[in-house]
C-alpha cells in the first residue's frame, strides 16, 4: 500500500484529502503543521508528499527543500489558496511535481496523485537501473560466441557513441532491449536515463500522450501538463520496442522528432527541444509493412539507418550450454542453492530443442529447473522438454496441468515477476511472454496479491 503524507492547518482540508486518498486504497498520515511532518519524514517513507504553501514558521517551501535533499525520489504536491503562476513556479523550481489549487476537486486529486507516483516509480527504476550498472556491466551479460553474436557485439562499440538511430530485429526473446541498453551503457549518455516502452502495450489513445506528453487541457482527465518519455529521457535513450505496433497517426510526430530533435506535447502549441537519442526493435519486418502500407516509408529509412539483426537461438547452437551456465550460476545464487551442474543428457536435449522462445525460454527453463531440483545436479526430470506447455514462457489458457510442483513453480514464477515489475500488469505479462487476460486469469487462480509474504 502506497502512503502518502498530508500537510495543512486547516482541518477541513485535511480531513477532504484523507477522505478521498483512503477511499482510493491509500495510506494517508495527516499533520496539522510543517514540525509534526518532519518529525513524520524523519522515522518514516513516504511515496508521495501533499502539502499546503503557506504555513506557520514551518511552511510548504521549507518541506519541498527538505524532502529533496534527504528523500530525493519521493514526489511532492503543494497545495495552495494562493494559486498564482509566481507561487507555483517558485514550488517548481524547488523540485514540487504539481501544484493543486483550493477548492480541490475530487478528480484533479486523484488524478495528479496518481502521476506523482507513477513518476515516482519510474525515477525508483532508473535509480535501481543505474545501481545495476555500478555493480555489474550489462555488456558482460549478453552471452554468446558464436560469430553471428560476435558480430552482433561489434557493431554495439561501433555505434554506441554515434548519436544515430538503431533499428534492432529479430525474434521474441531474442535480448533485443539487453543490446539497446548495452549500446546505452556502453554510450557517453550511459549516466542519463535508459527508458522503454512497448508501443503495442498501450491503447492508441494513450500511447502518443504517454510519448511526448501532453498540456493541460488538452483532452478530458488531462489535468495539469505532463512531460512525456522523450523529456524524461532527455541526454539519456529512449528505446521504442516493437515499433511495428506504433500507431499509423503518431510515425509523422516521430518522424520529426527524429529529424528536428523536437516534440510537441498533444494539445500544445509549441516545440520543446530534446536531446534523446532513440533505439528502435522489432520482430516484424518492416520493409513488408511499408508495402502494404501499415508503415510509413520516410519512417523506415530514419530509423533503419543503423540495424542490427539478432540471430534466433535455434541458430546459435554453440552458445545454448554457455548461456545454460550462466543462467544456472544466476539463479543458483538468486535461490541460495549450491547447484554444480547439469548433466550431459540435459544439455543434449537442451541442443536438439528449437527453442521457439529463444533466450527468454531457456532462462525461465533453468530457472524453473533451479527451483524443482532437490540434488546438486540438474536432471532431465527438471528439464522435460518434450511438452512444449512444461515451459514457464508458454503459459496458455489451455486445460491446467495436474502436476501439483508444476502449478507451484507457476505461481511462484508469475509472483516474482509481478513484484520485479512493481505489479505492472503489461510488464509482467510481456516478461512471461503471455497475454495480459491470461495474467489475470493466473492472478485470480492462485490468488495473488501485492506485498503477499
Amino acid at each position: 500500500m502506497q502512503k502518502i503524507l498530508v500537510i495543512d492547518d486547516h482541518e477541513n482540508s485535511r480531513y477532504i484529502l484523507t477522505t478521498i486518498l483512503q477511499k482510493e486504497g491509500y495510506e494517508v498520515i495527516a499533520v496539522a503543521d510543517g514540525k509534526n511532518a518532519l518529525g513524520c519524514l524523519a522515522n518514516e517513507y513516504f511515496d508521495l508528499i501533499m502539502t499546503d504553501l503557506m504555513m506557520d514558521q514551518i511552511d510548504g517551501f521549507d518541506i519541498i527543500d527538505y524532502v529533496k535533499k534527504n528523500t530525493p525520489g519521493t514526489e511532492v504536491i503543494v497545495i495552495t489558496a494562493y494559486g498564482t503562476v509566481p507561487t507555483a513556479v517558485k514550488a517548481m523550481k524547488l523540485g514540487a511535481y504539481d501544484y493543486i489549487s483550493k477548492p480541490m476537486q475530487r478528480e484533479e486529486i486523484l488524478y495528479t496523485v496518481q502521476k506523482a507516483l507513477e513518476k515516482s516509480h519510474l525515477i525508483e527504476e532508473i535509480n535501481i537501473l543505474k545501481k545495476q550498472i555500478k555493480e555489474e556491466c550489462l555488456q558482460d551479460r549478453i552471452i554468446g560466441n558464436c560469430s553471428s553474436m560476435q558480430h552482433v557485439l561489434e557493431l554495439v562499440k561501433e555505434v554506441a557513441n554515434i548519436n544515430i538511430p538503431v533499428l534492432i530485429t529479430g525474434e521474441s526473446g531474442t535480448g533485443k532491449e539487453l543490446i539497446a541498453r548495452a549500446i546505452h551503457n556502453g554510450s557517453d549518455r550511459k549516466e542519463n536515463p535508459f527508458i522503454a516502452i512497448n508501443c503495442g502495450a498501450l491503447p492508441e489513445n494513450l500511447l502518443e500522450s504517454e510519448i511526448f506528453g501532453h498540456v493541460k487541457g488538452a483532452f478530458t482527465g488531462a489535468f495539469s501538463n505532463k512531460k512525456g518519455l522523450f523529456q524524461e529521457a532527455d541526454q539519456g535513450t529512449l528505446f521504442l520496442d516493437e515499433i511495428g505496433e506504433l500507431p499509423l497517426s503518431a510515425q509523422p510526430k516521430l518522424l520529426r522528432t527524429l529529424e528536428n530533435n523536437e516534440i510537441r506535447p498533444v494539445g500544445g502549441n509549441h516545440f520543446v527541444k530534446v536531446h534523446t537519442r532513440v533505439i528502435v526493435a522489432t520482430n516484424k519486418d518492416l520493409k513488408i509493412m511499408t508495402d502494404s502500407n501499415e508503415f510509413r516509408r520516410d519512417l523506415f529509412f530514419r530509423i533503419n539507418v543503423f540495424p542490427i539483426h539478432l540471430p534466433p537461438l535455434r541458430d546459435r547452437q554453440k552458445d545454448i550450454k554457455l548461456l545454460a551456465n550462466y543462467f544456472l550460476a544466476k539463479y543458483s545464487k538468486r535461490f541460495s542453492k549450491n547447484i554444480k551442474s547439469v548433466s550431459e543428457v540435459v544439455y543434449d536435449r537442451l541442443e536438439s530443442y528449437k527453442w521457439p522462445g529463444n533466450v527468454r525460454e531457456l532462462e525461465n527453463i533453468i530457472e524453473r529447473a533451479v527451483i524443482l531440483t532437490k540434488s546438486d545436479y540438474i536432471t532431465v526430470n527438471e528439464i522435460p522438454l518434450e511438452s512444449q506447455s512444461h515451459s514457464v514462457e508458454s503459459f496458455t489458457d489451455g486445460p491446467e496441468q495436474n502436476n501439483a510442483s508444476m502449478e507451484l513453480v507457476e505461481k511462484e514464477t508469475i509472483l516474482r515477476r509481478l513484484e520485479k515489475n512493481g505489479w505492472n500488469k503489461i510488464a509482467t505479462a510481456k516478461d512471461l511472454g503471455i497475454g495480459t487476460s491470461t495474467l489475470w486469469r493466473k492472478i485470480k487462480k492462485y490468488n495473488l496479491e501485492p506485498h503477499r509474504n
